[in-house]
């Protein structure tokens, strides 16, 4: 049975922009090969960390939202776990509350940007 997951890294900020596109589409790509549909992805760029990891004070963040079995996420934590680039990671498993509120969420920031586009 596939589920609804969420999981936002933040990469180390020493990195250049072709080496973050690089890691990024490396966790795409590993999604795509278990089996996993992405549902959508976005790129929040360059933020400041709340606190200092690894002592450094911004991180670049990356969300991945997709469907997929409970085994391919065992799997990619231990594979992003290894990855020195990767700083932090969180996955969660959405509800059906959740599923919806991103649904509209992102209804909504189409509808601003196609506004924003006619202006």
């Amino acid at each position: 049975m596939l589920n609804q997951y969420e999981t936002v890294f933040i990469l180390t900020p020493v990195l250049s922009e072709d080496q973050m596109k690089e890691t990024v589409i490396k966790y795409q790509e590993y999604l795509k090969e278990h089996k996993a549909e992405i549902v959508h992805e976005e790129k929040w760029g360059m933020r400041k960390l709340a606190y200092p990891i690894q002592k450094k004070s911004t991180g670049f963040y990356y969300l991945y939202e997709y469907l997929a079995e409970g085994e391919t996420i065992a799997n990619l934590e231990i594979t992003l776990k290894r990855d020195e680039r990767v700083m932090r990671f969180l996955t969660v498993k959405l509800d059906k509350h959740a599923i919806a509120y991103n649904e509209k969420k992102r209804v909504k920031a189409k509808e601003a940007a196609t506004s924003e586009a006619k202006k």
